[in-house]
């Protein structure tokens, strides 16, 4: 017990010694000696005592040739902290200080890849996911020739995949609650906007099913037109998915489509 105790009032000391010499340093008007420090620190990993400390000095020595190294660095250190919205902001804001900068590129690489990381969960609002799709599309059509342009392509790629699996979950949602016209309307507007998903034909299929059960519900005198189109969905259905899994659900849409009209036409 008493070898405890005296572990834990070194380690107390150790720490209180520590935050007493980083508050020394904080508290030296030695601005070349600070700025040591502060490079010591972000060497060692220590990102929040670094990040304070180029924070101040970044006043000091702006117009200055250390004022490049220090602020690539003090975005550095939020990104390593994982405050990737900070992050984003300060590398895109180093890109437009430094357009001429070797290090700009990987900068504004860097924007995009903290948006890409605070891109939330499908079920929320998708605006980062959006602007982060914009920043990595802009990166890849301003630097072709960048190594990073295959992983922004690939970022790119899954977020989209993200924004269609929100889209689906909003049609999915129509069906669900009996808004059937909506529901084809917001299928329709999928496929228009992923057209080389993998999941085209699914799409079809519910839009064709939305159809016809609203057709199925509609008042009598609108029911041949919309039983009519979906024999016409058919149709296309059949030419362009032959080998869809959805093939035969979509057959007994088409017969009760075909059913009803025949109903209709002997009354």
């Amino acid at each position: 017990m008493k070898q405890l105790l005296i572990l834990f009032i070194a380690l107390i000391s150790f720490l209180s010694s520590c935050k007493s010499n980083f508050e020394k340093v904080q508290k030296s008007k030695d601005f070349p000696y600070k700025l040591t420090k502060a490079d010591e620190y972000y060497d060692r990993k220590q990102w929040t005592k670094a990040n304070q400390l180029y924070e101040e000095l970044l006043t000091v020595y702006k117009g200055t040739k250390n004022f490049e190294i220090i602020y690539y660095k003090y975005a550095f250190t939020f990104y390593n902290n994982k405050d990737f919205l900070a992050a984003s902001y300060h590398f895109k804001n180093f890109a437009d200080l430094f357009p001429k900068s070797p290090k700009t590129e990987e900068c504004e690489f860097l924007n995009s890849l903290c948006l890409y990381k605070i891109s939330p969960d499908y079920t929320l609002d998708q605006s980062n996911t959006i602007k982060s799709i914009g920043e990595l599309q802009s990166f890849v059509n301003t630097h072709a020739e960048s190594p990073h342009v295959k992983e922004a392509n690939d970022l790119i790629d899954e977020l989209r995949a993200k924004l269609e699996v929100k889209d689906t979950y909003g049609a999915e949602l129509y069906y669900k609650i009996g808004e059937y016209k909506a529901a084809s309307v917001a299928f329709e507007q999928i496929i228009r906007k992923y057209p080389d998903s993998k999941m085209v034909d699914y799409y079809s299929y519910m839009i064709m099913k939305s159809k016809y059960t609203f057709a199925k519900n509609s008042i009598p005198e609108k029911q041949n037109d919309r039983f009519g189109q979906i024999l016409t969905d058919y149709a296309d259905f059949v030419r362009k998915y032959p080998k869809s899994p959805y093939l035969s659900e979509v057959e007994k849409i088409n017969a009760l489509s075909l059913a009803s009209l025949k109903k209709i036409a002997n009354k």
